[in-house]
């Protein structure tokens, strides 16, 4: 051994002026390149693989230091670790020391803050909630540079496996990969599913489909829209003119005199409360209108306060009343796209825009900029006349019509 380690001297390394590697032993070797340079080398082999490492330059690291570089090298290399990647994985971690970290909570917000045009108003808004309510209260406090697998297992095994406690996963992921991006934490992200979480938590369940809002067939809906018109209340308003406008009900709920234009029959939804971030303008019939004229000077539909809007729970709660327990306010859109369908010649993209639905290809969405308003207003005159019309009796369904060839 004594033959093959340590060949260099003090003296060697000074008075040596030849280019080229000169062997210390063990891989450690001393470089001389042009102008008398010289630097410490250690050349190693891993999995079949040949790299070269520098340590330094020899007028800063005596060869005592580079021998100590190259015996901790080989320990390393002995547990099958890379000496490059631990010294970036060094350095990293000391980097991040020196740098301010901040909290996951504090992390969540500037995520949020610096994607909300990419997420829009309402999205990022329904962000926020999202990790406020489920992560925050665990991961909160903690130093993004501290959360660990366990953590996250934390937050999610209590809703897991839920379709809510998979796009928190999502979420926590995409705050941890800003982070690291940032040069706040550095490893593994401990919300990945792959390889990581996916060990921890059972495979979220195939037949757990997504459930579509209970809608009622439109066949019934000239009875249900009687029995509505026959409630006293703003609920019972505001639901009917959600029916009638195939709005949404955050749309609906905040809704205010002034974006009505009664001399147009227009309502105009700002974009901070439409889902696709864009300003969409609504004909209104003339039941419509009447529904929009009894409003207070704060909202169309008043609560128990005229300066606060209805509550949303009391739509759903119109719905028990009116013994329909398994109908969603939601589900009202589905109802109207199946009539339109069914019972109208109207193209799909004129149905779509009255549904105030996002174009999914970008090259239509290019090329159509339209909100196609005088074909949306014979629409939803049509729709109001269906909702309208006289119910279909049990005494109706049993007459067979007669058709002309």
């Amino acid at each position: 051994m004594a033959t093959t380690l340590n060949r260099l001297t003090t003296i060697k390394v000074q008075k040596i002026k030849t280019a080229g590697y000169h062997a210390d032993g063990g891989g450690l070797w001393l470089q001389v390149s042009g102008k008398n340079a010289k630097s410490w080398v250690f050349r190693f082999s891993l999995h079949g693989r040949a790299r070269e490492m520098g340590l330094g330059s020899a007028a800063r690291l005596t060869l005592a230091e580079a021998r100590d570089e190259r015996d901790r090298c080989n320990r390393l290399l002995r547990k099958f670790i890379d000496p490059i990647e631990e010294r970036k994985r060094e350095r990293a971690a000391a980097a991040l020391k020196e740098h301010a970290t901040i909290t996951f909570k504090d992390a969540a917000t500037a995520y949020c803050t610096t994607h909300q045009a990419e997420l829009g108003v309402k999205h990022a808004r329904h962000w926020t909630q999202t990790l406020t309510q489920y992560a925050v209260p665990i991961l909160g406090k903690l130093n993004v540079a501290d959360i660990a697998i366990g953590d996250i297992v934390r937050v999610l095994e209590p809703i897991w496996p839920t379709r809510t406690a998979q796009v928190v996963r999502g979420r926590i992921e995409k705050v941890l990969d800003w982070a690291e991006t940032r040069g706040y934490r550095t490893g593994k992200n401990p919300a990945l599913w792959r390889g990581g979480l996916e060990h921890l938590l059972a495979k979220p369940s195939k037949a757990q489909k997504t459930k579509h809002h209970a809608a009622l067939p439109f066949a019934e809906i000239p009875a249900f829209m009687e029995k509505l018109r026959q409630q006293e209340g703003s609920a019972a308003r505001a639901l009917e003119f959600t029916i009638l406008t195939t709005g949404r009900s955050g749309e609906i709920l905040k809704a205010t005199p002034g974006e009505i234009d009664y001399a147009e029959k227009i309502w105009t939804v700002p974009a901070d409360r439409m889902k696709a971030g864009k300003e969409h303008r609504v004909p209104l019939g003339k039941r419509s209108l009447e529904l929009a004229s009894k409003g207070s000077a704060a909202y169309l539909f008043p609560g128990q306060h005229p300066e606060n809007p209805v509550n949303g729970h009391s739509m759903r709660l119109m719905l028990l009343r009116l013994g329909y327990p398994d109908l969603t306010v939601h589900g009202f859109r589905s109802t109207f796209r199946d009539w339109a369908a069914e019972r109208t010649n109207y193209q799909n993209h004129v149905v779509e825009q009255a549904l105030a639905h996002a174009i999914g290809n970008a090259v239509e969405a290019a090329y159509r900029r339209g909100d196609l308003f005088d074909k949306r207003r014979q629409l939803m005159n049509a729709w109001a006349e269906y909702c309208a019309s006289k119910p279909i009796t049990a005494k109706d369904k049993n007459v067979v019509p007669l058709r002309s060839a």
